[in-house]
């Protein structure tokens, strides 16, 4: 595999939380005519700052993957499309940029995408090292090598899983967990032929993509209705999370934690609580944890201004309840290859004695 700057390791007082203030997308006010909240990932780590919980030099700082880190999964021919502003426009689902010289759009609005998508893919690697990682970025779900869409131009998921396959020994088996609101039929194409890879996507039926073609990648689909409430979704994610980690047992979880399941979202059409969020957040960090399998997770879409105090809060409770640690991840407890390590060096000693 080519050389990356994404495989370095963080310094080890790092938390494997990643965060770049290049993530947050401003110019113009032109942000302003999505429904995004192009500034949450900021707002999210300026609240786990007030808490105390970091500082900006115990994060790991995001570096903009390349164009060869990119054609690891996407097509030359893909990426030279976003050369076209009416092409990240309709991406991006912001008309004007359509009239943006497109050196303004590679700046402000797929750079921040492109530094987002080195993250997960640094996420990836940090999981597999620490048990977990959290990128506060990335989850663009809904593209694939040669498509982008709704508001995703690179496909973080499928490059963070094809650099594990690549370049990590002993990950050869992954699960996504997509709980965003709308199917994830980005990674869903990629993968459709895939074995390594089993999907579990729970989301809004009714909505945005509606891709047939690529749910039949989905080994778990949880197909939801309009209005769905917390009682229903929290049972329906834990049965179904279970159920998928029991029937197979991946090297690396790839969580997509979409908050566009909140009520009153204007895409997502679910009626979450920010404390069902919270409660899912946990029903999927604990299985992991349980099974001692590393997990990484992404924050994907999320639509409403007080989205991004929901996602301090969760980091926040997984962190009050052991199963995020910063002591825990640099030490290697509960870190899955040094658990391995210890095992074996028991095994060893009782073959001696």
């Amino acid at each position: 595999p080519h050389r990356t700057e994404l495989y370095e390791d963080p310094p080890s007082a790092c938390w494997p939380i990643i965060y770049s203030p290049e993530y947050n997308i401003t110019f113009m006010g032109l942000e302003k005519l999505h429904p995004f909240d192009a500034g949450k990932w900021g707002k999210v780590i300026n609240f786990l700052k007030e808490e105390k919980l970091i500082a900006d030099d115990l994060i790991v700082q995001a570096r903009e993957a390349t164009d060869e880190d990119l054609l690891v999964v996407h097509t030359r021919r893909y990426l030279n499309k976003l050369k076209w502003s009416f092409v990240v426009a309709t991406i991006t689902e912001i008309p004007p940029v359509a009239f943006l010289p497109n050196f303004v759009v590679q700046r402000k609005v797929l750079k921040p995408l492109r530094t987002q998508t080195g993250g997960t893919i640094m996420a990836g690697k940090l999981a597999v090292d620490r048990g977990w990682a959290i990128n506060v970025g990335g989850g663009f779900h809904h593209c694939s090598s040669d498509k982008g869409g709704g508001f995703c131009a690179y496909a973080d998921i499928t490059l963070a899983v094809k650099f594990l396959f690549e370049r990590v020994q002993g990950v050869s088996k992954a699960t996504i967990i997509d709980l965003d609101a709308h199917q994830g039929n980005g990674h869903e194409r990629d993968f459709m032929d895939d074995h390594r890879v089993y999907i579990m996507d729970a989301y809004n039926r009714y909505i945005y993509p509606g891709d047939g073609f690529a749910k039949r990648a989905i080994k778990r689909k949880v197909e939801l209705e309009w209005g769905t409430e917390d009682t229903e979704y929290l049972q329906k994610v834990h049965t179904h999370v279970e159920g998928a980690l029991n029937e197979l047992r991946p090297d690396i979880i790839v969580y997509n934690a979409g908050t566009d399941i909140l009520d009153g979202d204007p895409l997502g059409g679910l009626a979450i609580s920010p404390q069902g969020i919270v409660k899912r957040d946990e029903v999927v960090f604990k299985a992991a944890r349980r099974r001692r399998i590393p997990i990484l997770m992404v924050t994907s879409g999320g639509y409403q201004k007080r989205t991004a105090r929901i996602i301090a809060d969760s980091i926040l409770n997984l962190h009050n309840l052991g199963l995020i640690d910063k002591e825990l991840a640099t030490s290697g407890a509960g870190n899955p290859k040094v658990e391995q390590m210890i095992r074996d060096s028991v095994k060893d000693l009782t073959n001696l004695s």
